[in-house]
């Protein structure tokens, strides 16, 4: 079996367009959530969600394209552009057989979904535009960054909700480790802030409702106080490699991912479970080669809701025992949302970065210890830290489970 090398990333977030403002703004706990500017959100229970900020589809699309691309399509785009301008990417001819691209989605084409049903049924639209399937398909972002790029390996689209991505990177990693492909583009793309969304997830009851105050301090995390998570959008890419290939044509490596597991909690649809996630820790772990006392650093899933949180904590002392106490874990997502499909990219780029700049990023917004989130969640203020090796969790609706084992190079 093959190592597999990171030799680029891209991101799309409330944070901003592209790594370094996303990186910044993750170190410093600054949050990116605001008040809703997509639609009119008057007499929503949520108002607040994490945008991508000043987003304007001109400034990177022609006409022509913006009639084909649904807005998480774009976003996963401009992601994988990144990426692959980091990586220093160029394929031969011969070489586009063995490169392929894996992109988990949530939602799809949800904002092309949502205006195309409001002309139906609201306006009474007899027909809508020729280019609303192709811009809601789940696989749309999957099929132009294959196309933008001239990837014709393997393809992917992954819809494990919130896992999704997770899912992505660990099977592009799977798929170049068993020699199936030399180079894969993987991450994850969402843009799920529209009225009809946003209102499946009210009825939820699990959204932070606005604070009176300050919307940039509704997502806290792991926190005794908190309320629930924020909506989120955006995309993350990596671009992997043969580790061979990589070191052959001089690319700057930027981490390995050295181990992927993902488990069925086969158990509630919503509810989180403990056996699956653990196992899927011990299973990542396993593969990576790495002992749990080898992990500094854990990018929880920690979407603050009250469940979720207690219940990631007791997976967490489960899966490292006494050595829990000693990690240094935090939600970046009290910063970028909960971006559906595309929050394990982001997520899984902070683990990367936390390891390559020696420190660990902050729960923004934590205001108070819970008996029940009894870890070390580096509250509040970035931490300098030596990370040897990381995991990324991911645990979804439909008790769908992914870890990714990343270790420094």
């Amino acid at each position: 079996m093959r190592r597999v090398a990171v030799t680029g990333l891209g991101a799309v977030s409330a944070l901003g367009i592209g790594v370094a403002p996303f990186w910044a703004r993750v170190v410093a706990g600054a949050s990116g959530v605001r008040r809703i500017t997509n639609f009119d959100a008057t007499g929503f229970l949520a108002q607040i969600a994490a945008e991508v900020p000043g987003y304007d589809p001109a400034e990177h699309f022609t006409g022509t394209e913006q009639e084909i691309l649904d807005r998480f399509a774009q976003f996963a785009l401009i992601a994988a552009g990144e990426a692959c301008a980091q990586a220093g990417l160029t394929l031969a001819d011969e070489e586009r057989d063995r490169a392929g691209v894996t992109i988990g989605s949530a939602m799809g084409g949800a904002v092309t979904q949502d205006d195309r049903y409001r002309k139906i049924y609201a306006e009474g639209a007899p027909r809508v535009h020729p280019f609303t399937i192709p811009r809601i398909m789940n696989n749309a972002a999957t099929s132009h960054v294959s196309i933008r790029h001239g990837l014709r390996g393997p393809a992917l689209a992954i819809g494990t909700a919130c896992a999704a991505s997770a899912h992505a990177i660990g099977e592009a990693f799977e798929i170049i480790r068993a020699g199936r492909a030399d180079v894969m583009i993987a991450g994850g793309a969402d843009a799920p802030i529209t009225p009809g969304v946003v209102r499946g997830w009210e009825a939820m009851r699990v959204l932070a409702p606005p604070p009176s105050d300050d919307a940039s301090r509704a997502c806290r995390p792991f926190s005794r106080d908190r309320l629930g998570l924020v909506l989120g959008e955006g995309a993350g890419m990596l671009v992997l490699e043969a580790w061979d290939r990589a070191e052959a044509r001089g690319a700057t490596i930027l981490a390995e991912v050295a181990g992927y597991a993902a488990t069925a909690d086969s158990g509630h649809i919503t509810q989180p479970g403990v056996h699956a996630p653990v196992r899927a820790i011990e299973r990542a772990l396993a593969q990576a080669g790495l002992a749990p006392a080898d992990v500094d650093y854990v990018n929880a899933h920690g979407t603050a809701t009250r469940l979720n949180d207690a219940t990631e904590t007791t997976v967490l002392k489960q899966a490292f025992g006494v050595g829990a106490a000693r990690l240094a874990i935090s939600s970046t997502k009290a910063v970028h949302g909960h971006a559906m499909g595309a929050s394990a990219a982001l997520e899984c780029i902070a683990t990367i970065l936390a390891i390559r700049e020696g420190v660990a990023p902050p729960t923004a917004n934590y205001t108070e210890p819970d008996p029940e989130c009894d870890l070390d969640y580096v509250p509040n203020t970035a931490r300098p830290l030596p990370i040897r090796a990381a995991i990324s969790n991911s645990f979804a609706f439909g008790g769908l489970n992914a870890v990714l084992a990343i270790k420094k190079i």
